[in-house]
């Protein structure tokens, strides 16, 4: 007899969330994480009492009511708001796309104004057809911007030129005619009071949880030990990779910790040229409006993957989707494994889409 009803593999959002439903249906539950923490990609460390988003910056937001006051439950959030800098060989510029960015770019002062330069660049160029990403974007928001703004950001988070990419990448590109630099347009937005690592550990309490353990090294063994099993790490890894590696873009970070109590202003600044060879600085402290003496920068670079490194961005060209199909298949096939989450699934998954997604898989499964 199985010791478990479920063995949930991985201990990121995922897993947490559908660990919490299952608990307090009176399930009993193992978790299991290959790194030395819980919380996946959403860990955050604690450097000179700043909460480090160790694997990149991650903000909540979402518009789904039913997710923010699920997450209500275990935390508080702050009124954090992102607004990021793009930095153009020192020259900065709001984003998303608004009328400061426009200002600053033209000196245009309306939006009236603003919209007949963008139509005017668009018609100098006369695309009809974009036959690739950059045609795309020049067709959607002009030369100047995407040479100073998305050219050298895109071709340094993808290792490609810009014509070497499909059009699709760039289906839209959010152009706001008022001053607001607000990132995202969600109603609820923030971060949790304290760090990521309050939530995760909220989900998880009371649940038995093992990190430094590999799932796969003895996935006999760890099977055997429950009813069903939720797996949320790469599908193509459960399947040995026997129809081949699905391809992911990686990221690097150089964390340093300055003897200042503010390095850039805001929490996130994108370096939009070529030569720069970081895509961003992430300045922790500002997600929780810090005052500590110090602060910690992290420089992202976008590098490509290769198997053995931390997949992070699917490449979600027609050859890739093609395979995950394949596996996608052979997962269905598999009577008491269940697989959700962002490398189960293959697809960029925004944290409240996550949850969402594993509130929906323990409804199914655990009524």
């Amino acid at each position: 007899m199985s010791k478990y009803d479920y063995l949930i593999v991985g201990a990121g959002l995922f897993g947490s969330v559908f660990a919490r439903e299952a608990k307090e249906r009176g399930k009993s539950c193992l978790v299991i994480e290959k790194r030395n923490h819980t919380g996946g990609n959403i860990y955050c460390e604690d450097i000179e009492g700043i909460h480090v988003h160790k694997y990149g910056p991650h903000i909540f937001h979402t518009d789904i009511q039913k997710v923010w006051e699920y997450v209500g439950r275990f935390v508080k959030f702050n009124h954090f708001i992102y607004s990021p800098v793009a930095n153009y060989k020192g020259e900065l510029y709001n984003l998303p796309f608004n009328m400061n960015t426009f200002n600053k770019m033209w000196g245009v002062v309306t939006p009236e104004e603003a919209k007949a330069k963008i139509a005017e660049q668009i018609k100098q160029e006369g695309i009809t057809e974009p036959k690739n990403l950059e045609e795309q974007a020049i067709s959607l928001v002009g030369r100047d911007i995407y040479e100073k703004l998305i050219k050298g950001y895109t071709q340094k988070q993808w290792g490609r030129e810009c014509k070497d990419l499909p059009a699709f990448i760039i289906k839209r590109l959010p152009v706001r005619f008022i001053y607001d630099n607000n990132y995202f347009n969600h109603p609820y937005q923030g971060i949790p009071i304290g760090g990521y690592n309050v939530l995760i550990d909220k989900l998880l309490e009371g649940t038995e949880v093992l990190t430094d353990t590999d799932y796969l090294s003895d996935k006999g063994k760890w099977d055997a030990m429950a009813e069903r099993v939720i797996y949320t790490g790469p599908i193509d890894a459960y399947f040995g990779y026997s129809k081949g590696h699905l391809a992911y873009r990686s990221l690097r970070f150089e964390t340093e910790v300055l003897d200042m109590e503010n390095f850039q202003g805001c929490a996130g600044m994108n370096y939009t040229d070529r030569e720069t060879p970081w895509t961003r600085i992430t300045e922790h402290k500002h997600f929780e409006f810090g005052t500590q003496e110090k602060t910690v920068i992290s420089k992202e670079y976008s590098i490509e993957w290769s198997p053995g490194q931390e997949p992070y961005y699917p490449v979600n060209d027609e050859k890739n989707q093609q395979l995950y199909e394949v596996y996608k298949e052979m997962a269905l096939q598999e009577e008491k494994v269940f697989f959700g989450g962002r490398l189960a699934e293959y697809k960029y998954y925004d944290m409240d889409k996550v949850i969402a997604a594993a509130l929906e898989l323990a409804g199914k499964n655990l009524g």
